[in-house]
């Protein structure tokens, strides 16, 4: 079983509005680490929209994990997003009244099945909050006790990235998380996701225009280029 198979899918944000999104078909294997591509417009927002299961297809077929997201109810695909995917947002989505480690732990209030593999692996969700903590170099004792709105872009973009691995998901979606990183910073937090990922044997799919990193991925997919939307738009131009 793939971790994300989709086949003959098209989107639109409104009905009669203008087709946004048109793909014959991309399948990602389980464990896979792949980096989609593509300039502003080119359709990524809108397929991390649909991977996430916020929205849904207007046609054709987008499974993960084996379920068919289009054929959920809003409240299922909620349960579905909270059990099995981590997002690391672009923006971060830190909550300020929490803890950093608070923070890292919330996916645990949403999802039983997080919280189980937290605990299998390091006891509390706490220690694994730590552990990943520590992977990411954010562990220090002068950084735990303060709190995330006082910490820097680069810090912030840790946090969120140890959160979106707690509990390890099957499925980690990356939207530009390199965005705010100088470049010396930039290949050591994409290694670090990728040890993350392949120990957890989580699936990554990392979104970025940033073209420097398409050498560190053994798979790119380019959306601007398979996105039939996108050529048509072109063309009309």
């Amino acid at each position: 079983m793939q971790a994300i198979e989709i086949n003959d899918l098209t989107f639109r944000w409104e009905k009669g509005g203008p087709t946004v999104l048109s793909l014959d078909s991309i399948s990602i294997a389980r464990g896979e680490q792949v980096f989609v591509s593509g300039p502003s417009g080119s359709g990524k927002s809108t397929l991390l929209s649909l991977l996430a299961g916020v929205t849904t297809a207007e046609k054709g077929s987008l499974q993960i994990l084996g379920n068919r997201l289009e054929q959920l109810g809003s409240v299922e695909r909620d349960h579905f997003r909270a059990n099995h995917i981590g997002y690391i947002f672009q923006m971060f989505n830190l909550l300020p009244y929490l803890s950093m480690v608070e923070n890292v732990t919330l996916p645990c209030r949403f999802s039983r099945q997080r919280r189980h593999r937290a605990v299998k692996r390091s006891g509390t969700p706490e220690h694994e909050a730590l552990r990943l903590l520590d992977h990411l170099d954010m562990a220090h004792d002068e950084l735990l006790g303060r709190p995330v709105t006082t910490l820097s872009v680069g810090q912030q973009q840790r946090v969120a990235a140890a959160r979106a691995l707690m509990g390890a998901p099957e499925i980690v979606i990356a939207d530009e998380p390199t965005s705010s990183l100088d470049a010396n910073r930039r290949e050591a937090f994409v290694q670090l996701l990728f040890n993350e990922c392949r120990d957890s044997g989580s699936t990554l799919v990392f979104v970025s225009h940033d073209e420097s990193l398409k050498p560190l991925f053994g798979r790119r997919i380019p959306l601007a280029e398979i996105n039939r939307a996108g050529h048509r738009a072109t063309t009309a131009e």
